[in-house]
């Protein structure tokens, strides 16, 4: 399983950037993919997860901003980001679990400038 993240960059405040989430090795209707970002100091916090039944979550934060999809004929989940504020400074990464192990992508860097 290999999960390779890409997408990010520099952006205004209030603008937007679609990160995507590419998996191979497994279907993504066999498992979950969250969305994770590492502000610079600051610990890893769950951004966002899309399951291989459909259900969605977001952290409170970024409800209404954030929207979270897959596509599954090209095996990768994107992270639509809008209304981009400077807090949303961070390393993203998505992430799975697999028969017990952790997988992660090498991460994004999203800097939004204020």
């Amino acid at each position: 399983v290999q999960l390779q993240a890409s997408g990010g960059g520099l952006v205004q405040a209030g603008g937007s950037l679609r990160l995507s989430c590419g998996v191979s090795g497994i279907n993504l209707r066999s498992i979950i993919i969250y969305w994770y970002r590492q502000p610079p100091g600051k610990q890893r916090e769950l951004v966002a997860s899309i399951s291989g039944g459909g259900s969605i979550n977001y952290v409170d934060s970024v409800k209404g901003r954030f929207t979270i999809s897959r596509d599954n004929a090209k095996n990768t989940v994107y992270l639509l980001m809008n209304s981009l504020k400077p807090e949303d400074t961070a390393v993203y990464y998505c992430n799975t679990e697999f028969w017990g192990r952790y997988y992660w992508g090498q991460g994004t860097q999203v800097t939004v400038s204020s």
